[in-house]
């Protein structure tokens, strides 16, 4: 059976510009179709999906797309409805969608009303035999390679697996698709957010910054100096843009009456139970290296650490650079010279 691919692709926060990691997705459907030799088109949810289009310029495939008010805000009733018409319009056997918050809400549902099958989190394709699909399972340590002969088949992708596609800017057809959305039983009135400087975790940051342990512990004077680590840390992290990682022994202090960096949650755990991030470049601080660090860091980059034990997990082939230093000072001295930049 010949396959065609739909790449569904839905705005940011303004509405009438396409996501970062739909961007990738749209790459990954370029390439999926060139190796299948399948028809490709691309899917668009937008409040103005003619101006989304722009960035998609020079694609080479159809574009398809439903634009309403109503999907400025993620509501899964809309949503779906908008995805569903996109989908009727195109019939294709395989849709690729980014692995998104927005996304991850309504594609099970998607596939259960077009009668397909769907599998998330996806981080490699392969066309070698067949279609096959890899996700990891078990805590980042089994990787599982997928494939299904039932169509139509919804692939959720993981950021970082394709590099953002490139448009050539420009007009973009658009050949609009009619949809019906439900009434809405949700309204949103306004949005609470964290202040830039409060806010620790940022997906699309360049460089991640994990925190270990050792930044709570005694230090050469026999003493703790959390709060000066809190002042380090945020200071790096507000003037360098980076998102903030930790380790789980250092976000478990707090439930052991331990000093603590207060502005560190569950959230920022990098590790076997927590999130594998995908940023170009990686900075290890007072972590020793051992599995949980190397399995949740195993898409970074560019790794490096800054440890004062020479022989720790770190220095045995798991960075890329090993800086022997005190993270103190190390850190400090760094604050000092990008404020001098800036």
């Amino acid at each position: 059976m010949a396959e065609s691919i739909l790449v569904l692709t839905h705005a940011d926060e303004t509405g009438r510009s396409l996501t970062k990691l739909s961007m990738e997705v749209v790459s990954a459907g370029k390439d999926l179709a060139a190796r299948l030799d399948a028809h490709l088109a691309i899917g668009i949810l937008a409040v103005d999906s003619v101006s989304a289009a722009g960035t998609v310029g020079g694609i080479g495939a159809p574009v398809f797309g439903v634009s309403d008010e109503a999907f400025a805000q993620a509501r899964y009733g809309t949503d779906i409805a908008g995805y569903e018409a996109l989908y009727r319009a195109v019939q294709p056997t395989i849709i690729l969608a980014p692995q998104s918050s927005r996304m991850a809400r309504v594609a099970a549902g998607l596939a259960h009303r077009i009668g397909g099958k769907v599998d998330t989190h996806i981080t490699a394709i392969r066309t070698e035999g067949g279609l096959e699909v890899s996700r990891w399972l078990y805590r980042q340590r089994i990787e599982t390679v997928i494939t299904r002969s039932e169509r139509p088949w919804v692939l959720t992708f993981e950021a970082g697996v394709y590099p953002p596609f490139e448009g050539t800017g420009g007009d973009v057809v658009v050949e609009p698709v009619a949809v019906e959305l439900p009434p809405k039983r949700t309204k949103v009135i306004g949005v609470r957010a964290p202040a830039q400087a409060a806010q620790t975790i940022r997906p699309d940051a360049r460089m991640l910054f994990v925190a270990g342990a050792g930044w709570t512990k005694k230090q050469a004077d026999g003493q703790t100096h959390a709060l000066e680590a809190g002042e380090l840390i945020l200071g790096f992290l507000q003037k360098t843009g980076a998102s903030l990682g930790s380790s789980k022994s250092l976000v478990d202090q707090g439930g052991d009456g331990q000093p603590v960096l207060p502005f560190l949650t569950h959230m920022n755990q990098v590790g076997q139970t927590g999130s594998t991030p995908r940023h170009a470049k990686g900075l290890a601080t007072c972590c020793h290296g051992e599995e949980p660090h190397v399995v949740g860091w195993r898409f970074i980059g560019d790794r490096r650490a800054i440890s004062l034990d020479p022989n720790c997990g770190w220095a045995r082939g798991k960075a890329d650079v090993v800086y022997v230093a005190d993270a103190f000072k190390v850190l400090a001295k760094v604050n000092e010279l990008l404020g001098s930049r800036r």
